[in-house]
């Protein structure tokens, strides 16, 4: 193998946090807050590049404000389902009263305030209907699972994130041919209802830092973000090659990933309305993550995993959101060999190609981190005539633990 840097286009701000308190004092976004109301900041369950330091950003200007700012999960059917899960994903991604300086208050009660023109529910949380004022913070991206004007974002963490278990469930009951539709059409209902001052929306570059912040009106929102995710669309990280035998992904997980890595990336999918990327022969992942809590959503798509990834694997974490989201693909396991070597080996034995030495072998931490990567010697010489890479070693060989596991 030889490790290789791959090279993207890197926009980026210094700063996230300076740069929000300046959008937050030219709009003159907070200045219609009393002192003592409440305000609800919702976020979900990703792991997005500075989006606890914009949320301690903001805790600190609407206590100077005189606000009474709280943390609300909004993350639809993730963790469980459960408030108590949703909460420990916060914690666990960095949320805790002590590192925000706000409380967390969730739960999975849900309010209806309408229903749509063709006659949907519309239900959002409970703590954020009742604050006097509510906040939500996202990242915008393509999703990993459908295609539409709005994706990742505002728009979604409103109609899903904010439904809860019962909201996202009518926004995926007729599955994700219809969820371009859906987002906006139960978004907007939601939007009136709920007591929305504005968004953060941010977006990411291929080294998974955060390059634009966008505060938005409710209405901007509405006429903004798809431009936003189109934008976004062209900074993704991505895998720059065409076709590959094996991929190997080291890690999966709810916090890198809905589908617990980007399917975006590896051109593997769990859902009829979306398609694209490389096309791989094989893939085989080898582990999910500590942050995950058990939720392997994803590890269906693999063709071969590990027995430490399938012992991890967690039903009371990953079925919820599955069934939730009607998508049983991604949760299936597949053929489970007893350590890397073995999965990567019957990668290889069952490429179907004449020499397995002219095998094209990739391998990758997760989705998230596309930077350096490993690829098999056979590419050297091509990548070295490519501009899009950068060579950072000689060809060595994969070392392997008395277990059978990779170093």
């Amino acid at each position: 193998m030889v490790r290789v840097r791959q090279l993207f286009p890197r926009p980026h701000l210094e700063d996230v946090a300076s740069e929000l308190r300046g959008q937050l004092h030219d709009r003159d976004l907070l200045s219609g807050i009393k002192p003592g109301e409440t305000v609800a900041i919702a976020v979900g369950s990703r792991g997005i590049a500075n989006q606890p330091a914009v949320v301690r950003a903001l805790v600190e200007e609407l206590h100077r404000h005189g606000g009474q700012p709280f943390i609300t999960p909004a993350m639809g059917s993730h963790a469980g389902a459960t408030a108590q899960g949703q909460t420990a994903m916060l914690q666990g991604l960095g949320f805790t009263e002590q590192s925000i300086g706000a409380p967390v208050h969730a739960t999975m009660e849900v309010t209806e305030v309408g229903r749509t023109g063709s006659g949907m529910p519309v239900l959002v949380d409970r703590y954020a209907l009742e604050a006097d004022h509510l906040v939500i913070v996202n990242r915008i991206k393509p999703h990993v699972c459908f295609r539409g004007p709005y994706e990742c974002g505002l728009m979604k963490m409103v109609t899903i994130g904010l439904g809860n278990q019962r909201g996202a469930d009518i926004c995926h009951n007729l599955g994700f041919g219809k969820m371009a539709e859906h987002i906006p059409e139960i978004g907007t209902e939601a939007m009136n209802a709920l007591p929305l001052r504005f968004g953060i929306a941010l977006l990411e570059n291929a080294y998974h830092e955060t390059y634009r912040v966008e505060c938005l009106r409710p209405e901007e929102i509405v006429e903004q973000e798809p431009g936003l995710l189109e934008e976004s669309r062209r900074y993704c990280a991505r895998l720059q090659f065409d076709t590959l035998d094996t991929l190997v992904i080291d890690e999966i997980g709810k916090d890198i990933s809905g589908a617990g890595f980007d399917t975006n990336v590896v051109g593997r999918y769990h859902s009829p309305a979306v398609s694209g990327g490389p096309s791989i022969t094989r893939v085989a992942i080898l582990d999910i993550t500590a942050k995950s809590k058990g939720n392997g959503n994803g590890l269906g798509m693999a063709d071969f995993t590990t027995k430490r990834a399938a012992e991890k694997f967690d039903g009371e974490q990953t079925y919820p959101n599955t069934l939730t989201a009607t998508l049983t693909g991604g949760v299936k396991i597949p053929m489970t060999l007893p350590n890397d070597q073995q999965a990567i080996q019957a990668c290889l034995k069952t490429s179907n190609l004449m020499d397995r030495a002219e095998a094209r072998v990739v391998r990758i931490r997760n989705t998230l981190q596309l930077s350096e990567i490993e690829v098999s010697e056979n590419m050297l010489e091509q990548l070295k005539r490519d501009s899009r890479f950068e060579v950072l070693s000689s060809p060595y060989d994969w070392e392997f633990n008395a277990a059978g596991n990779l170093f």
